[in-house]
């Protein structure tokens, strides 16, 4: 079967996606300043913004707004323009995965939900969610799209757990030589689960030459992300 692929779903959200990029420059902006001056700090910015700026019509489309991991795509493509841009300068990887850690951080601590709680999906609805999305994606409708198992919980260890064979964002930075800087950016599912208090764990990725990203999560569990991340600590 031939699924439909909308062209324009990301040129019609430019407006949108720039003002989120814009966000994270406000986050990132402090950290630049303070690591590389002025002057090198605003030519970051300014290069990152041109990268992202002319990303967007290239980002895979992997289903929109009918899949829930769209979001996840574009976010990886912020943090590929800030590191393209810092790479541009001399920058390694790692001062790249530095800035979007403590920027990330700093987006926690101002979230206030877009949607009202009134709308929040219960507990039982973000599985079924995550259920049904791992069936669709093991059709492969989109060659750049995630492809994942869901893993039912154990009552004990995890609530419930994702299996990744294919990820979305990996495709796209091995795509555009960004190989090095990706454990950075999958460094940030630990830190969404330390910030936003709930556990987070993972044992394999892809990566790292796994087979597959095994995602657990349990809503009342503790999750540790320190800076350096442990892979670094590692070598």
């Amino acid at each position: 079967m031939v699924y439909p692929i909308d062209k324009e779903y990301y040129i019609k959200r430019k407006p949108e996606l720039l003002e989120k990029f814009e966000e994270d420059v406000k986050r990132w902006n402090p950290l630049l300043l303070k690591q590389y001056g002025e002057i090198q700090s605003y030519r970051i910015i300014q290069e990152a913004q041109h990268i992202f700026n002319n990303l967007i019509p290239h980002i895979p489309y992997i289903g929109g707004d009918e899949n829930h991991f769209t979001k996840h795509l574009v976010n990886s493509v912020r943090y590929l323009a800030l590191y393209k841009a810092m790479k541009g300068y001399g920058k390694t990887a790692e001062e790249t995965g530095r800035i979007i850690y403590y920027g990330y951080i700093k987006k926690a601590s101002e979230f206030q939900p877009v949607i009202p709680p009134s709308q929040w999906l219960t507990p039982e609805q973000r599985l079924e969610q995550n259920r049904q999305g791992a069936i669709r994606s093991q059709e492969r409708r989109y060659p750049g799209d995630y492809v994942y198992t869901f893993v039912e919980g154990d009552g004990k260890e995890f609530d419930y757990g994702l299996d990744f064979m294919e990820c979305a964002s990996q495709k796209l930075y091995h795509e555009h030589d960004a190989d090095e800087f990706l454990p950075y950016y999958c460094y940030l599912d630990f830190v969404a689960g330390k910030v936003r208090k709930f556990g987070f764990t993972r044992t394999m990725s892809l990566p790292e030459g796994h087979d597959k990203c095994n995602h657990r999560f349990k809503a009342d569990g503790k999750t540790e992300a320190d800076w350096p991340p442990p892979f670094l600590k590692r070598k």
